[in-house]
């Protein structure tokens, strides 16, 4: 019997058709899942056990329930099962799953509640946590003066509310789209950072896409946050000890609708939107963006100076590296807020 014609063969297996282009290796959906679950395994061998370990690290996969969190999930799941199945080979971690509300002002929805139950039944042996954004006043006992510092005189935080309108108001005293959703990451990664600390965990598996990682580089550059590269794009130590891993996995994006009002749109928005499309013109050189960023000298939080609010390197006492915003130096609370957050704080002399 005649095999049938492939017209656009994979580049590794030749037996089947194109269903990924990574970078520039056209794959077909059993190669590109081989490619991806070899890039895990090399990441996951220094948490091979040793004889002087007496209990096993446990790692954190935050997830939104989105696209690239949930295959990292399926990806890293696989490899744990890979490892029970053999006769007599031991499971190199324990794994813990954090869900995260992706609305920050909003309940969840009926779709988000059925997708963290069929997340509980595909994924049972592992721990799971629910949260959402607000939360984060649970996890972080000093977050109430930081609120009052970062946003001023102008703010009152009423502790008699809810969490959910304690962080409402809070979002509502900043005016921007672009300050709002850095002040929404800042508190995302704050969240993560803190669950990962209680639950001791050793390394956060952040579900970033290449297309993703590419944008947060150029939106954290665009926002004054260029110091934080080193560990929010690169494998680096994080302000709070959990080393990110895994960031440079290559997961396709679903596509972006063009019905949008850029006007509307924060930084990291237009970025992630200008990486996907140009990403498709130059391939090479938005993949190169991430890579880059990996290629920068980590600072070490050994002794330094961490912002009161995102956690980054403070630098002295003007901001990061010396570069000051308009009355920061007047500002006596300006010197505990390192410049990225200094330019998205809810002062009218600064905007």
């Amino acid at each position: 019997m005649p095999t049938k014609e492939i017209s656009r063969p994979c580049m590794d297996c030749k037996d089947a058709e194109i269903a990924f282009t990574v970078r520039k290796r056209q794959l077909c959906s059993d190669c590109y899942k081989r490619f991806i679950s070899y890039k895990v395994h090399r990441r996951l061998e220094p948490y091979r056990p040793t004889k002087q370990q007496e209990t096993r690290p446990k790692i954190l996969v935050p997830l939104s329930l989105g696209v690239s969190s949930a295959v990292l999930l399926r990806i890293v799941d696989d490899q744990i099962q890979h490892q029970l199945s053999k006769v007599f080979s031991k499971v190199f971690f324990d794994l813990h799953v954090l869900v995260v509300n992706p609305s920050s002002n909003t309940t969840s929805s009926d779709s988000f509640d059925q997708h963290y139950d069929a997340l509980l039944k595909e994924f049972p042996r592992h721990d799971h946590t629910r949260l959402s954004v607000y939360d984060i006043f649970d996890y972080i006992p000093d977050m109430k003066e930081i609120m009052h510092e970062y946003a001023g005189s102008q703010f009152s935080d009423d502790s008699s509310l809810s969490n959910e309108d304690r962080l409402a108001a809070f979002r509502g005293s900043i005016s921007t789209a672009s300050s709002k959703a850095d002040l929404d990451y800042v508190l995302l990664t704050r969240l993560v950072a803190a669950v990962a600390q209680k639950n001791n965990c050793q390394t956060v598996f952040w579900g970033d896409s290449d297309s993703r990682l590419a944008a947060k580089a150029l939106a954290g550059v665009s926002k004054g946050r260029g110091a934080s590269m080193t560990w929010q794009v690169s494998d680096g130590m994080s302000p709070w000890g959990c080393m990110p891993e895994l960031s440079n996995i290559v997961i396709p994006e679903p596509p972006l609708s063009d019905n949008v009002l850029t006007k509307n749109l924060s930084i990291d928005e237009l970025m992630i939107r200008y990486v996907q499309t140009q990403g498709a013109k130059y391939p090479g050189i938005m993949s190169n963006v991430a890579r880059t960023a990996n290629k920068l000298e980590h600072p070490g939080f050994d002794d330094a100076t961490g912002c009161a609010l995102c956690g980054g390197l403070l630098g002295n006492t003007r901001g990061n590296t010396g570069v000051t915003v308009t009355s920061q130096s007047a500002d006596s609370e300006a010197s505990q807020f390192c410049y990225g957050c200094m330019r998205s704080r809810p002062d009218p002399m600064l905007n």
